[in-house]
C-alpha cells in the first residue's frame, strides 16, 4: 500500500503532467523516501528521444529523483503551500543502463545534510533492483512570494 498516491503527491508538489515524474511514494521517513515512476510509451519525450529506440532522458531521471527529494522536504513543512523547492546542485550523476517504456523506476533518496532552508540528498534509481542512475542533489526552500 503506498504511503502517498498521485493525488497526495500533487497536494505536496506543484508539478503537473507532463512534468510530474513521481507516481507514488512507498516509504516516507524523516531522512529517507522511496518513490516510484512508471515509465510509459505515451510520455511526450519518447516522440523524439529516440523514435526507433525510446530512452528516458537522463535529465528526466534526475528530475524524478529531485521531485522525490522535494516531496520529502515539503512533506515536513506545515506551510508548504507558500513554499517552493528549487534544485540548486546536481553532483556525481551517473547513468548505468537505459530506462525504457514499461520500466518502473524505484527511487530512493536519503538526506546527507539538512538545514532550515537547504537539503542535500543522495539518491539511486533502480529498475528490477538493478541500479540505473545515481546522483547527489541539493535543493533550497524558498517562499513563493520571494521569487
Amino acid at each position: 500500500m503506498p504511503v502517498l498516491d498521485v493525488v497526495a503527491i500533487q497536494d505536496i508538489l506543484p508539478h503537473r503532467f507532463p512534468l510530474l515524474l513521481v507516481d507514488r511514494v512507498l516509504e516516507l521517513e524523516e531522512t529517507r523516501i522511496v518513490g516510484l515512476k512508471n515509465v510509459t510509451a505515451t510520455e511526450p519525450h519518447f516522440q523524439g528521444h529516440f523514435p526507433d529506440f525510446p530512452v528516458m532522458p537522463g535529465v528526466l531521471i534526475v528530475e524524478s529523483m529531485a521531485q522525490t527529494a522535494g516531496i520529502l522536504v515539503l512533506s515536513q513543512i506545515p506551510d508548504r503551500k507558500s513554499k517552493v523547492v528549487l534544485l540548486t546542485t546536481i553532483e556525481d550523476a551517473k547513468f548505468r543502463k537505459p530506462v525504457v517504456p514499461g520500466d518502473q523506476l524505484r527511487i530512493e533518496m536519503t538526506v546527507i545534510s539538512k538545514r532550515a532552508s537547504l537539503a542535500k540528498m543522495r539518491g539511486e534509481a533502480r529498475v528490477d533492483n538493478e541500479l540505473v542512475a545515481e546522483c547527489t542533489v541539493m535543493c533550497v526552500l524558498r517562499d513563493k512570494t520571494a521569487l
